[in-house]
Parts: structure tokens; sequence; C-alpha cells
């Protein structure tokens, strides 16, 4: 059942970062952009996870490099929030 919960978590995040990006590129309002930037990193986090979790269990711990893609994506938001007027 986690697997499940993995997997709908990354197809969330991947979803979300799409429609961001499709409101950036009819609105041009920068703020959507990076929003979008962080939910990417978001769903490489997620589907890093579900690799860890489901696909590799015993043999890899992927804990350390999943952690760096929500760290580049939150940092983006971030860099995004102070850069905006």
């Amino acid at each position: 059942m986690a697997s499940v919960v993995y997997a709908l978590c990354a197809l969330m995040s991947l979803c979300v970062a799409w429609l961001l990006f499709r409101g950036f590129a009819r609105t041009r309002q920068r703020l959507l952009f990076w929003s979008g930037l962080c939910f990417a990193g978001l769903a490489a986090n997620n589907v890093m996870l579900v690799l860890d979790r489901v696909v590799f269990p015993t043999t890899i711990d992927l804990a350390l490099w999943r952690s760096v893609p929500a760290l580049l994506g939150l940092l983006l938001l971030l860099y995004g929030l102070i850069s905006e007027d």
C-alpha cells in the first residue's frame, strides 16, 4: 500500500509542476515559473523515493540523494520569492 501512495505523490507533484509551467506559459507570471521548478524538484524527490523504497528496498540507500532535488527545488522557490518585487 505504501508503494501506491509513493507513486501517487510522485504523479501528483509532477502534475502540479506541469500545471504551474502551463500557467506560466499563459500569463508570464514569474512566480509560477519558480513554483513550477520547486514542484519539479519535489517530483524528482518523490520519484527517487519510489526507487529507494520500492525498486531497491534493501540494496541501495538513496536517502541523501533523494533529498538533493527537494532542497534544490525549495532553494529555487526561495530565490524566486526573494527576487520578486
